[in-house]
């Protein structure tokens, strides 16, 4: 295999030309429609989701109760009051009927969402396929309270005295610990957005980086600008637009947040919000340079889905490591670089890492990075103006210089 040499002009190229490839990189994302209208819809789901999670979180719940006599309807008042001073938005509401069997008729039907019935136990609720929870914690809760009411006045006492000494506290040691909950969903924010922006950004370089190559265009700026140069362009450009895209998924995230009324939430889950971008960023740099190999190592777009493929699947798999890994696991995938894009930060945010552990790992993921770029750039460099054929890594490694 014969390497084609440009008309040299290479070493006269001033040393800071990239500046003008990555402008240019940039400035065409800029102008992709396809890359703008993907990102506003981006920020239009973000921002839809947590509305509607709010929305959802706020909305109040009535609950219809079929009740026969007049012994139940101090149970479904109690009912509401201890789910008011629960702050859940449900209320429980009477409905009389006639008697057992039009009760579960309407249950049957629909028009009350459960039946209150007397027994020789006590109380039954009727349902008609599967239990409502709020029926049954909160009316289960006031026949307790109420029971337990009437038994003490039945023996001359009353149930504050029964109560006496049973008030129980809760007090937590870290009040500005992330609930656990919201730490998990912010850890799959975390890798979904690792995984969206590099596949986004890293075919656009692949890409770009073919059809120079396809098209031949590539000799014409291999004869004024050098290949390292060039490079280093299209890593800056797109790190740049991929900082600035997560910065505000992450900033539209955040204030939305807030305005749902998480905001005691927000300092912490902000700090791991930093964090992610800091690894994301230095590692992107290794990504973006291995994508530009993947495109320098194929000839036309067909190569790329084979030349990809590797990367692609390491994608995935630190998606899922970010999503599914635990324990002991977790913590050493946090120090591995590329994972510790989302384990590391997904740890900050649950509060499961120490201040110092973020630093360790980034020092770490800084140093695989250089050795990444390194190594990426003689590949680059080595295969692009092979246009012969597909390339392998092995194939590009003997490539003379």
């Amino acid at each position: 295999m014969t390497r084609e040499t440009p008309p040299a002009a290479v070493d006269s190229a001033p040393a800071g030309v990239w500046r003008i490839v990555a402008a240019r990189e940039i400035a065409v994302k800029l102008r992709d429609r396809n890359f703008l209208v993907s990102t506003i819809l981006t920020v239009v789901v973000i921002v839809a989701s947590l509305s509607i999670s709010a929305f959802m979180g706020s909305r109040a719940t009535t609950v219809d109760v079929g009740i026969v006599g007049e012994d139940a309807a101090p149970i479904v008042t109690a009912a509401s009051a201890l789910a008011d001073s629960a702050d859940k938005n449900v209320t429980f509401t009477a409905r009389r009927v006639a008697d057992a069997g039009t009760l579960e008729q309407q249950v049957e039907d629909e028009t009350v969402t459960v039946g209150l019935l007397p027994d020789a136990n006590g109380w039954r609720l009727i349902g008609k396929s599967a239990k409502n929870d709020d029926a049954s914690t909160y009316l289960t809760a006031a026949v307790r309270q109420i029971t337990v009411q009437r038994n003490a006045v039945a023996a001359g006492t009353s149930i504050e005295q029964l109560s006496r000494g049973s008030a129980v506290g809760y007090d937590l040691i870290d009040e500005a610990a992330v609930d656990p909950a919201l730490a998990k969903v912010v850890t799959i924010v975390f890798a979904f957005l690792f995984y969206l922006s590099s596949i986004l950004f890293g075919m656009a370089i692949a890409q770009s980086v073919v059809e120079e190559k396809q098209n031949r265009i590539v000799e014409i700026l291999a004869s004024a600008i050098p290949l390292r140069q060039l490079l280093i362009g299209k890593v800056v450009g797109n790190t740049v637009m991929a900082f600035g895209q997560l910065i505000l998924f992450g900033g539209a995230g955040l204030i939305g947040l807030a305005v749902i009324g998480k905001g005691d939430q927000v300092t912490q889950i902000a700090g791991a919000a930093g964090w992610f971008i800091v690894f994301f960023v230095i590692s992107f740099l290794a990504l973006a340079s291995l994508w530009a190999v993947a495109g320098a190592l194929a000839t036309r777009n067909e190569d790329l889905q084979s030349t990809s493929t590797p990367l692609s699947m390491c994608i995935m798999l630190v998606l899922f490591a970010g999503i599914f890994l635990t324990g002991t696991g977790r913590v050493i995938a946090s120090y591995v670089p590329i994972v510790s894009i989302v384990a590391m930060p997904g740890r900050l945010a649950d509060g499961s890492a120490r201040w110092w552990e973020p630093f360790i790992a980034l020092a770490i993921t800084a140093a695989a990075t250089y050795g990444i770029v390194v190594i990426a750039e003689k590949l680059y460099r080595r295969s692009l103006m092979q246009t012969q054929g597909r390339l392998t890594i092995r194939q590009a490694l003997r490539v003379e210089d």
